[in-house]
């Protein structure tokens, strides 16, 4: 295998020489390689920007998740209330009347509430002191405190949001990190679409210029035998048909290739009018891959089986709540201590229990089986869920055996039409020659021609499948074959 790759380095070297003066740079003139292109377009390319701000979106969304499991703290405060008006009043015998009010009220509350992961409930541990000031009874203060309070609340029958978060949210985050390592490679996929359609618009424009060079040779020579009359007027004038069609070709080749090389610049966030000069790669890496290997790497590491398991969670967490909704208790209970006083130092002293108990109840007694029936909608979706994952499971195996197997036999693919290059150049060479001495047609110089554009196409088309299986590969194992680790990223610091 290693005789194989030094033998691909050593022709590909070859023919990049025999190709060197059509492709001469000029001033300003920037060389890339695939590796070059691929780099450039993972750090610059708006692709990558959009791959980096899905996973920053992901991040804070994990981010609040965890901060919901951490104690939160809470100022609550009212400062002032105050009021100047008739209220309505109703005595101890029923009668209601209008009384006049003119007084400052103020409320502050410091809290901390705790999230109870294993019940869904919270907790919370609070202080509060509240004024009211009257304006109209000689400005009298009155304070109540609340030094300290403990309070829980808990439904008993509802679904428990802190456990489904607990366990979705760290696989959506995980599913997001996986994510953008293959949205990084499926860029590096797109970079190397278009470096090869610049490097194949680029190989036309010197195949069609050294075409063209070689054509306008035999017009010449065929105008100086016709003058001697040793061809006829109709092997001329197919000479100068292929003079014709081979500037024709050029005009064509060198459009294209302008085109091509502003999508790659673009792509790349070059300036649009660089000057770009692919390099045709000279080896391919040296990577064999089983299809057990290659699955065992994506089930680990890609972000689809992630997803199974987002999709299967979600599906399995509408089925809970749905049935928490079937009936709800909810338990409020409140312990702790309260004061009252004309200061605030007297409303701290003298304390009294504070106790509040509550359990609410909410029971449906006649809802005509419309939560049962939520209850059974929920089931049969995630009935519909599981089977989805069965056939994007078997649809996913299927893909990636496909792609294992033309990864495995396009190196050979690149080995024959590499070699096929090379004997097809010089066919064509030795064509010319023989033609030029009169003992080849030219329809056979013609085939030869056609023969050798054909086969340098080839070659360019077979290490653009085999790049593109490559990095297919990567994408979907999340493994570099080449230094034989998973690929990974600090992912704290490219969101930072």
């Amino acid at each position: 295998m290693r005789h194989y790759f030094i033998h691909i380095l050593l022709i590909s070297a070859v023919a990049f020489v025999n190709h060197a003066a059509a492709r001469a740079q000029a001033a300003g003139v920037v060389e890339l390689t695939l590796d070059d292109a691929v780099a450039r377009a993972r750090a610059a390319s708006v692709d990558a920007a959009v791959a980096l701000d899905e996973l920053r979106s992901a991040y804070w969304e994990y981010r609040t998740y965890r901060a919901e499991l951490l104690p939160e703290v809470t100022f609550e405060a009212t400062l002032p209330h105050y009021a100047k008006q008739y209220s309505t009043y109703m005595d101890s015998n029923g009668a209601f009347s209008f009384v006049r009010t003119n007084y400052l009220e103020a409320v502050g509350q410091l809290s901390l509430t705790q999230n109870i992961w294993l019940t869904g409930g919270t907790l919370s541990l609070s202080t509060s002191l509240d004024l009211i000031k009257e304006f109209d009874s000689g400005s009298r203060n009155r304070f109540m405190s609340i030094p300290v309070a403990l309070t829980l609340n808990q439904p008993v029958f509802g679904v428990n949001n802190v456990k489904w978060n607990r366990r979705i949210s760290p696989v959506r985050y995980e599913e997001a990190k996986a994510a953008f390592l293959s949205a990084t490679e499926d860029v590096a996929m797109n970079a190397i679409t278009y470096y090869f359609n610049l490097l194949m618009a680029d190989e036309d424009v010197a195949t069609a210029r050294q075409n063209l060079a070689n054509a306008e040779k035999l017009y010449s020579f065929a105008q100086e035998k016709r003058e001697m009359g040793r061809i006829s007027k109709n092997d001329l004038l197919q000479m100068e048909l292929n003079l014709l069609n081979a500037r024709a070709t050029l005009t064509d080749a060198e459009s294209t290739r302008k085109s091509a090389m502003f999508q790659l610049a673009s792509f790349l966030d070059l300036e649009e009018d660089a000057e770009l000069r692919p390099v045709v790669p000279a080896m391919v890496p040296d990577v064999e891959v089983t299809f057990a290997d290659a699955l065992d790497k994506a089930l680990a590491n890609n972000k689809f089986a992630k997803n199974l398991r987002r999709r299967q969670l979600e599906a399995d967490y509408e089925v809970a709540k749905a049935k928490g909704d079937m009936r709800q208790i909810n338990l409020y209970a409140q312990v702790g201590y309260t004061g009252a006083g004309h200061n605030a130092g007297d409303s701290y002293r003298g304390l009294r229990d504070n106790q509040v108990v509550e359990v609410g109840v909410r029971i449906p007694l006649i809802d005509w089986g419309k939560r049962r029936g939520r209850v059974r909608v929920a089931q049969s979706n995630r009935e519909v869920v599981q089977s989805r994952l069965r056939k994007e499971t078997q649809d996913f195996n299927r893909d990636l055996f496909v792609l294992v197997e033309r990864f495995a036999n396009q190196g050979e693919q690149v080995r024959i039409a590499l070699r096929a290059d090379t004997i097809a150049s010089q066919r064509y060479r030795t064509n010319v020659e023989t033609y030029l001495i009169g003992k080849i047609s030219t329809l056979d110089l013609n085939d030869s021609q056609a023969s050798k554009d054909d086969s340098r196409r080839q070659y360019i088309s077979n290490l653009y499948r085999y790049w593109s299986y490559y990095y297919q590969l990567r994408s979907l194992t999340l493994w570099d074959y080449e230094r034989r680790e998973p690929l990974t990223a600090d992912f704290e610091k490219i969101i930072k």
